[in-house]
């Protein structure tokens, strides 16, 4: 019976010819294999040890390998390996008339991608073949869409940074200059709709900034200018910006700060992002007379920073999807409340970045507690 693997099938077993290449010390499995294979539509390659073998991966690329884990010189397992660091996406099935559940686990852990018991029968092998070509088929497609993504990503933020954000800021100067009455008289009314015009376009600007600040952080550019941190500047820094957008939702904040916290290993600026956003969360989620009050501990490697407030809360149903992009907790308490959903996201992604990590206990009406985890480094602070 042919299988639908013929000629119309590629290299990686979708399109085209795919090659299968058969490596066995034994004369009479080789040819055996490579009968089966050939009526079947395939292209067929064949190598008598491991040395061999890994020349004729190189020249021929095949799609899927049948190897023979008892051989001379290079046996089995060291071909699987040498195999994984020449191309991942070749699938290999080991052949074998020594078959145990140990010798097939190693395989597997070696990328072997099935198994099979020596002596099998022509059908056994096509149904192998035709599973292992399947198989590439869909990593070789995964891999190609992930290329395409990234490419995807890398023009998107291109035309965000030089096609967006420039104009949006030009758009906005130019309302500063009618407003300032630099080009006539204006109405209050006009002067009105301008203004909210202006503030949409800071959304617009904001959103577009959070969303360049987490494909920077993705792409791990954050993590190439690391060095040892101390936090208490950080977080004194931090509170000082933030003072005027407390003042405005008088919310009172409080530091509470030892003289010796050990320093973390990180990047200060984007440090203080992520701070930021966390700590500005507590405050536009207060009540009016709310506290948001930031702590430094220790607990056996890592600083922790808690940052407690006295707001709205998160219900347990929203709790887990606070650090998704874009999600914004929808309640009558958060309608006036403006953000890009991407606040909490960046922390976290900061955070993390820093080898950290976050948890957070929140209660509905009572506030909320955001526990930063970031490891101490070995230098100390100067006296």
């Amino acid at each position: 019976m042919r299988e639908a693997f013929t000629t119309s099938q590629k290299q990686d077993g979708t399109q085209g010819q795919a090659t299968i290449l058969v490596i066995d010390d034994e004369k009479g499995m080789r040819d055996a294999c490579c009968q089966t294979l050939t009526k079947d539509g395939y292209r067929t390659e064949t190598a008598v040890d491991g040395d061999s073998g890994l020349q004729k991966i190189r020249d021929v690329k095949p799609a899927l390998i049948l190897v023979d884990l008892k051989m001379p010189g290079m046996n089995g397992m060291e071909l699987l390996e040498r195999i994984r660091d020449i191309d991942p996406n070749i699938v290999s099935v080991v052949i074998t008339g020594y078959a145990t559940i140990e010798s097939a686990v190693e395989a597997m852990k070696r990328n072997a991608y099935d198994f099979l018991a020596k002596p099998f029968t022509p059908d056994q092998l096509r149904i192998v073949i035709k599973r292992g070509l399947e198989r590439r088929r869909l990593a070789v497609d995964s891999a190609r869409l992930r290329r395409e993504k990234e490419m995807m990503k890398e023009n998107f933020v291109t035309l965000v940074s030089h096609q967006l954000r420039s104009p949006l800021a030009s758009v906005k100067q130019y309302f500063g200059v009618i407003i300032g009455g630099f080009t006539g008289e204006v109405g209050t009314e006009q002067k009105e709709m301008i203004e909210k015009a202006s503030k949409y376009i800071d959304d617009l600007l904001q959103i577009i900034n959070d969303w360049l600040d987490m494909s920077r952080i993705e792409s791990g550019e954050i993590t190439e200018g690391f060095e040892p941190v101390a936090l208490a500047p950080v977080l004194s820094e931090t509170l000082e910006l933030l003072k005027p957008l407390a003042e405005a939702k008088k919310v009172t904040i409080k530091l509470n700060l030892r003289d010796d916290v050990p320093m973390v290993q990180g990047d200060q600026e984007v440090l203080k992002q992520a701070f930021a956003n966390l700590i500005s969360n507590g405050i536009r989620y207060n009540r009016e007379g709310g506290v948001v009050i930031v702590s430094v501990g220790e607990e056996v490697n890592d600083l922790v920073v808690e940052i407690s407030d006295t707001g709205i809360g998160i219900s347990k149903d929203n709790l887990h999807f606070i650090f998704d992009e874009f999600f914004r907790v929808k309640s009558k308490e958060t309608r006036g409340v403006s953000g890009t959903g991407l606040g909490l996201p960046i922390a976290k992604r900061i955070i993390e970045a820093h080898n950290g990590s976050i948890k957070v206990v929140s209660e509905v009406g009572k506030g909320s507690t955001f526990c930063v985890y970031l490891p101490k480094t070995k230098v100390k602070q100067c006296e």
